[in-house]
């Protein structure tokens, strides 16, 4: 199964049974203190012991909590390809010491006492967190399984890449938004893809019968899961075989533009959009056209399925530093130094935001008057604040008014962006009005 699919329904909730020595396989409740990785010591050993091994095969990786040790690991388990840095010079990252931000106070969504920065990082599970203010780091801190060194899973994050890639090639003219996906991929003429246009694709306001209720065993999201194992299929297996196989049986529920509704196939779409017009895998696109061009010090990998396509929905893997490179480009409305990376009209159109009406459809309970363009979750905060978001944790919020990048990645025991965001998101607003009055 894809590394974003399976875990979700692995888990499902912040009680887990133990899989470990210590635990002695009774019910716990986890912490981030006593579900460190470090701590725990899987695959410490040669080979480790048998009570340490941590697997693809047997689901054993997305497991709690051993899962804090595999969203660092995604290359030790499955294939994979790399997204290259191309060779290009490191762009240094200037620090600047600003105190006080552990202490910096704020009111979880529905709670009453308030929480400080550094209480948030540990209620989360944070693996790593880097903050910059006015193109300066002024935090940074490590957890976990992660280091300056490592690369560590981007899960959803992913789809924002993959629309921002959507986007440059509209504004190159290679991508119509306005023409429809059969005009570009004939093989989805009978698929519910076949009438949605980019556009349609790049927002997430198809109209599809497919579903990712997880606790459903026949929901479309385990045969999109199933299609998309690497491992070889067994042999009474007569389903698709791969993503691009998958997305050819999704049928059409309702009418294309009528709401918003958050599927992870959209991306795989729009992965094959951008591989068919540019004839390159959205590894290669997207090594040229971005991570080649923001100074990564790491090469960036995607996860792939058995003929090696990347996983557009959330395959991605990175370095903690290279993505606060790219969320600064970002906030620098495409600029790396003098060299620009992506055109202003990129960065308008995301920003922009969506359809507010058709998202709130969507019951999104924590973004209230939020909006999802290309990918991308929109605040339309005073702020203009807007936000790549991956399951467990995951998260680059750039705040344009406070001139302020933050990248989080986690390892939350539970998936949903619900149970975490009522102690990420107004730690962010308040991270926000601190370092804009200490440092205006």
């Amino acid at each position: 199964m894809s590394v974003c699919l399976l875990l979700i329904a692995v888990n499902s909730s912040f009680k887990a049974i133990a899989n470990n020595p210590q635990a002695q396989s009774e019910e716990m409740t986890w912490t981030a203190e006593n579900s460190d990785p470090r701590t725990l010591e899987w695959m410490v050993g040669s080979p480790p012991p048998p009570d340490k091994i941590i697997r693809f095969d047997d689901n054993s990786f997305a497991k709690f909590p051993q899962w804090r040790w595999t969203v660092c690991n995604f290359q030790q388990l499955m294939p994979t390809k790399p997204v290259s840095r191309e060779l290009s010079a490191v762009t240094q990252l200037k620090s600047k010491e600003v105190s006080g931000i552990d202490d910096v106070t704020f009111i979880p969504l529905g709670a009453e006492e308030p929480m400080t920065w550094k209480e948030s990082l540990a209620a989360n599970f944070t693996d790593g967190i880097l903050v910059m203010h006015h193109g300066k780091v002024v935090y940074e801190t490590y957890a976990g399984c992660l280091d300056p060194t490592k690369r560590h899973g981007a899960m959803s994050m992913t789809k924002s890449f993959i629309g921002l890639l959507g986007e440059m090639l509209i504004a190159e003219g290679q991508l119509d938004e306005s023409k429809f996906v059969r005009d570009y991929i004939p093989e989805l003429t009978e698929s519910a893809f076949g009438d949605a246009t980019v556009r349609q694709v790049l927002d997430m306001t198809t109209s599809l019968d497919y579903s990712e209720d997880y606790s459903d065993p026949n929901a479309g999201v385990w045969q999109h899961a199933a299609a998309g194992n690497p491992l070889p299929k067994p042999a009474d297996y007569t389903g698709p075989r791969t993503y691009f196989e998958f997305l050819q049986t999704v049928q059409k529920q309702g009418e294309h533009g009528d709401s918003f509704a958050y599927k992870t196939i959209n991306t795989d779409v729009l992965g094959w959009l951008i591989s068919r017009v540019t004839g390159k895998p959205v590894t290669e696109v997207l090594s040229e056209k971005i991570w080649g061009k923001i100074g990564a010090d790491l090469d960036a990998y995607m996860s792939v399925d058995s003929i090696g396509t990347p996983f557009a929905g959330g395959g991605l893997s990175a370095g903690l530093r290279d993505m606060a490179r790219f969320g600064q480009m970002i906030l620098n409305e495409g600029m790396v130094d003098d060299e620009r990376v992506l055109p202003v009209s990129v960065i308008e159109s995301i920003q922009g935001g969506g359809d507010r009406n058709s998202f709130k459809d969507a019951g999104y309970s924590a973004l209230e008057n939020w909006s999802y363009r290309s990918m991308w979750w929109i605040t339309h905060n005073d702020r203009g604040a807007f936000m790549a978001r991956g399951v467990h944790g995951q998260a680059l919020y750039i705040d344009p008014g406070a001139d302020m990048t933050i990248v989080r990645f986690a390892s939350h025991p539970e998936a949903k962006n619900a149970v975490i965001d009522p102690t990420s998101l107004p730690a962010y607003e308040a991270l926000a009005n601190y370092l804009m009055q200490v440092d205006p």
